[in-house]
């Protein structure tokens, strides 16, 4: 049911009332007062408030910082269509001479063999957790890049097998089908190859979006690595046969270079740097609070967390040390302003890994990769509007705390817009309440069902209704796929520039 008396198809926005507030009714509202329900905390380790963990509050040093120095999409293209074009050199300089249809096919056989080396390297060294790409592209274009990526290297894997092994048939007067089973019985660097290029083909398709909604994250997780063993394999089968590398010791020592580097930040990023701020950190299961029925909030303690320069928006890939979850990370957003003793993540309990979150005991050590992410406002002259679908409040819970107090005073001010199909699906209300009542600031809470409303709450027209001068602001939009690529068509109507909309989409 919509949030309104008046209407039951047009929802109408709840504004909560400005009030007037000293410092302290400041810092209240900004930590916001925590939602009632049972909370087990650690012993040697409760918050400083007492046994129930309080929201944390921001502090002048925890306001938002200037951006750093991040990579921008386009020097990163260029610096993967550089690494593409001399990839094509280096087969160039050790092209045999053309004599045929045969040499014709299998020479381009060998260059799409080596540009589909070359971009196997550029995907894992995506999904690197190196920390310009991380903070300056942010993790969800990654993805994007990686997915499409994905796509085209398969496809050049495949188109690479056709033509080599075309071209083989043509210099030996022999039919396509007789040399392909003459090469898988008489190579086995290509059985290898083989049995490389279906393990990547494999994590293709578990990939797609249509297969991977029907998976657990853990069974997605867990086939995913089995590309590592498909890039191995690949690459052991261009050393063993492939021409360009055969008479030239200097190239394979750059290629071996170039997959040495990149498995070695993946090392350092994904493995050793976790283990290295665990020592340093100290990081531990505080205490747990059910926000609602299928939510819950797990408060992490920690020391001297103002060194990782976390920022609201951001998220961690956490894995929990525990008997049910050393074995697996998954990646959840801070849900309120990082502070140097205690972080909150926010996660929805959807029957696979995150469910046994509610079995967390107090004190349980925990690994942490992160921060992640450039889904982060900083100060700037524009309102700012921030979209949520249901547990995307996550990442904009924080933002709509820790935004400075003078984007209220801009034209449109802070604006958020909370989009739910029941009420009792709204999380934090009680904290958003607090903030924008404290502030000055405006929430919307946008409930119901589109067959119940006759419309959609995150149509063009009704945005424009519900935030006055949308077009003019700055907007942060976070929820499932689908609800964000609606709420991105809607403020595109409306006549926001593309580089005013920041997203995230949660897939699991």
């Amino acid at each position: 049911m919509a949030n309104t008396t008046r209407s039951r198809t047009a929802p109408l926005p709840r504004r909560v009332p400005k009030r007037p507030a000293g410092p302290a009714a400041a810092a209240a509202a900004v930590s916001a007062p925590a939602p009632a329900g049972p909370v087990r905390a650690a012993a040697p380790a409760e918050p400083r408030t007492g046994p129930q963990p309080a929201v944390p509050r921001v502090s002048a040093a925890h306001r938002l910082r200037p951006a750093r120095w991040r990579a921008g999409r386009l020097p990163v293209l260029g610096v993967i269509a550089a690494g593409a074009v001399g990839v094509a050199l280096l087969w160039l300089s050790n092209a045999p001479p053309v004599g045929g249809l045969g040499d014709a096919l299998t020479g381009a056989g060998d260059i799409l063999g080596l540009l589909a080396g070359y971009g196997v390297v550029v995907l894992v060294a995506l999904m690197a957790r190196l920390p310009p790409l991380e903070r300056g592209i942010g993790a969800s274009q990654l993805s994007r890049w990686h997915a499409m990526g994905g796509r085209y290297v398969i496809s050049v894997i495949a188109a690479h097998a056709v033509l080599i092994t075309w071209g083989y048939a043509v210099t030996a007067h022999v039919n396509v089908l007789s040399e392909t089973a003459s090469v898988l019985t008489t190579q086995p660097d290509v059985l290898m190859a083989t049995a490389g290029t279906g393990l990547l083909t494999g994590v293709g398709i578990t990939s797609a979006r249509a297969v991977r909604r029907r998976m657990s994250y853990e069974a997605w997780y867990y086939l995913h690595l089995y590309a590592y063993l498909g890039i191995a394999l690949a690459f052991a089968h261009q050393f063993a046969v492939g021409g360009t590398f055969a008479d030239s010791r200097s190239d394979r020592v750059f290629w071996s270079v170039l997959y040495g580097i990149v498995a070695a930040l993946v090392i350092w990023y994904r493995i050793l740097t976790p283990g290295r701020r665990l020592a340093r950190h100290h990081f531990r299961v505080a205490g747990l609070r059910q926000e609602a029925p299928d939510i819950m909030s797990v408060y992490i303690a920690g020391e001297h967390l103002e060194e990782l320069g976390a920022e609201p928006g951001q998220f961690f890939r956490w894995r929990f040390l525990s008997r049910e979850h050393w074995w697996q990370s998954h990646p959840y957003s801070l849900s309120a302003v990082p502070q140097p003793d205690v972080l909150r993540i926010t996660v929805k309990c959807r029957g696979d890994g995150s469910d046994a979150l509610r079995r967390l005991r107090p004190g349980t050590k925990v690994l942490a990769e992160g921060p992640y992410g450039a889904f982060t406002p900083a100060p700037g002259r524009r309102g700012v509007v921030l979209i949520a679908g249901g547990v995307g409040i996550t990442p904009l819970r924080a933002m709509f705390a820790a935004l400075p107090d003078t984007a209220g005073e801009r034209p449109g001010g802070i604006t958020l817009v909370y989009r739910a199909s029941h009420p009792r699906d709204i999380v934090f209300r009680r904290e958003l309440d607090g903030i924008a009542a404290t502030r000055g600031v405006v929430v919307h809470y946008l409930t119901g069902s589109r067959r119940e409303l006759g419309t959609d709450p995150l149509s063009a027209d009704n945005l424009a209704r519900t935030v006055p001068g949308l077009h003019r602001r700055e907007a942060f939009v976070c929820g499932p796929p689908g609800m964000v690529d609606t709420t991105i068509a809607s403020l595109r109507a409306v006549g926001m520039p593309r580089r005013r909309i920041h997203h995230e989409s949660f897939d699991f």
